[in-house]
């Protein structure tokens, strides 16, 4: 049963609902389907579940109009597809922009309503009709067409042993006596089987007679001119017992000056200087130019000039085209998914943005004097900055000082897969709130990795912050707790909280990292990623996401709040992988990291990613 139809504008303005259906929504699914689904560019998906509900929707791109029909999940209405397109077809033949209330559409929509109903019935009956008609076979029928089959399999295989064989035993026979000709004759008779015996020859295989004599010798000739190139050698360095030089001494003394026994080493923190972070990044926007030149023609329209003329494509960018089809989009679309496929963006991705897109365009009038490949291009920049620009505010200074006002330290947990670079970014972070006078201690919660407190201590030390620490083989769980207990006596503003890295797929480390967060209830999650990955982004993020919700012990779960790309300075133009995270999680790229010293951490800027995905 159809729970509610809905046409509404673009701008939020409701023109028409069914009173006659007027059930009673549980929840808000319209809500949830506009936040999460159109507004995330996720509008080219077949539906869209919501508790017991499943929604489906259309557009009139021309009009800006969305029509939404909700029902229950567990019933198969055939008919709300074929309801919605006639629907739209009817509303936009009486629709005026000026007009609020549409009260005479009620009678229509009945009609509406019943004639696809019983479309979809009639479907119904001739599906189940027409399925005993083409499946049940005649006995006996069957049984016939496969003896036939079976049987022209087996005189077509006798048929080509024996022109092989005999094909064989005549050549060998020419060759002995001299008839190339006769031969060639012979193979060419044969066919298909003829081009394997190529291949065979080509390639030396030895037959009965040998190998010939013409590919022995090109294969000599071809021996003696190519030389096997030499291997470089790695030149060793020299290690003697006597004194090496002062030189020497200073390439391979890799010491610390205050050694193991110092506690504090100021010059490593006070030499870095001022965060990334703080640094307004400038974007040059001579791109732009190189994109928008209309001279030139592009590489995505060559199939759609071979098929218009001169005249006509001239003509229709003057007077523009009525509206745009799906055939006019596919080109454009197939150019921009290959683009940002090349960009490291996941196919899963590219493919959802790009359906996106067409249905934001599909049945829109193409201005005048523009390119259907300016126009995609366009919508799918605007799609990308809705995407990447964060929807909830993210300035941690605020929240620090928030938390610091109810006398509480605020809690960051570093979570991620193993050699992403979570306690170098840490302690990155930590110089950051250090650089704004805030209290930060460390807790080494990474009780799992040989090593890892070692680091993480070698960080505190040089950065002149506490660091709480149990060592090995401990629960991390209750480390951070007591990390925070001894945070809260203290007076710290932060607790950042350092975890073992794992794999997506790890049952036990899982758990442990859903334990920690239950029972700790940070402030904020952070997911530190690589900037290198391309579709594994999408399995990582979704799937942490899912076990942290299939774990938690409490009713209010626990998600990933924020991500931390690393190893952007290695990536070049290969930008995807921010697209990428942020399009399956629905969080923003709180940090990027962009180089090994602690100054090197920056904000994300949307509008180069932007611009470089699309260059």
């Amino acid at each position: 049963m159809l729970e509610q139809l809905l046409i509404f504008t673009r701008g939020g303005l409701i023109l028409w609902t069914c009173k006659e259906i007027g059930n009673a929504l549980k929840g808000s699914p319209i809500d949830t389907l506009i936040r999460s689904c159109l507004l995330e560019e996720r509008s080219g998906e077949v539906s869209f579940n919501y508790g017991a509900y499943t929604l489906k929707w259309t557009f009139h791109n021309d009009l800006g109009l969305v029509f939404v029909a909700v029902y229950q999940k567990i019933l198969q209405l055939l008919y709300v597809d074929d309801l919605l397109s006639i629907v739209k077809q009817s509303f936009s033949e009486m629709y005026d922009p000026k007009r609020m209330r549409y009260d005479d559409f009620d009678e229509t929509f009945r009609q509406l309503r019943v004639e696809a109903e019983a479309r979809a019935e009639e479907m119904k009956r001739t599906k189940q009709v027409a399925k005993p008609l083409n499946g049940v076979k005649k006995q006996g029928q069957v049984s016939k067409e496969e003896t036939k089959k079976s049987n022209g399999e087996k005189k077509d295989d006798g048929d080509k042993v024996s022109v092989l064989s005999n094909g064989n035993h005549k050549m060998e026979d020419d060759v002995a006596n001299g008839k190339e000709n006769s031969a060639d004759n012979n193979i060419n008779s044969v066919g298909v089987d003829v081009s394997k015996l190529a291949k065979l020859r080509s390639k030396g295989v030895r037959g009965r007679g040998g190998l010939r004599k013409a590919d022995s010798l090109g294969s000599n000739k071809g021996s003696s001119k190519v030389e096997p190139p030499k291997k470089a050698t790695k030149k060793n360095r020299v290690w003697d017992d006597a004194a090496a030089a002062p030189k020497q001494e200073e390439k391979l003394d890799f010491t610390d000056e205050n050694g193991d026994n110092g506690h504090v080493d100021v010059v490593a923190a006070a030499d870095q200087g001022e965060s990334m972070m703080d640094k307004e990044e400038v974007f040059s926007s001579d791109s732009e130019s190189e994109d928008d030149d209309d001279d030139e023609p592009r590489s995505d329209e060559k199939p759609e000039a071979k098929k218009k003329g001169w005249f006509s494509s001239v003509f229709q960018s003057i007077t523009g085209k009525a509206n745009l089809e799906r055939t006019d989009l596919e080109p454009a679309l197939k150019a921009l998914k290959e683009r940002l496929m090349t960009k490291n963006v996941a196919e899963e991705i590219a493919e959802k943005l790009c359906e996106s897109v067409e249905a934001s365009l599909e049945g829109k009038k193409l201005a005048s004097f523009t390119r259907i490949s300016s126009t995609v291009q366009g919508a799918m920049e605007d799609a990308l900055i809705r995407i990447l620009t964060p929807r909830r505010s993210i300035d941690i200074m605020r929240d620090v000082h928030a938390a610091k006002e109810q006398r509480r330290p605020y809690v960051v947990v570093f979570v991620g897969v193993n050699g992403v670079g979570k306690s170098t970014n840490l302690a990155k972070v930590a110089y950051w709130l250090q650089q704004h006078k805030v209290s930060v201690m460390m807790a080494a919660c990474d009780t799992f990795r040989s090593g890892a407190v070692e680091q993480l201590r070698t960080h505190a030390r040089r950065l002149q912050i506490p660091i709480f620490e149990k060592g090995y083989e401990k629960d991390p769980a209750v480390v951070a707790k007591e990390a925070i207990q001894e945070a809260t006596r203290n007076g710290s503003d932060v607790v950042l909280v350092d975890t073992a890295g794992r794999m997506q797929d790890n049952e036990p480390l899982m758990r442990a990292l859903s334990k920690l967060i239950n029972l700790n209830k940070p402030d904020l999650v952070l997911f530190v990623g690589e900037a290198l990955v391309g579709n594994d982004a999408v399995d990582q993020l979704s799937k942490f996401n899912q076990k942290l919700s299939d774990l938690s012990t409490s009713g209010n779960t626990r998600l990933i709040d924020g991500i931390l790309l690393t190893k952007f300075d290695t990536i070049d133009d290969k930008v995807g992988a921010a697209l990428s995270m942020v399009y399956i999680s629905g969080a923003p790229v709180m940090f990027v990291g962009c180089g090994q010293s602690y100054t090197d951490l920056k904000k994300l800027n949307v509008k180069a990613i932007v611009k470089t995905l699309l260059k």
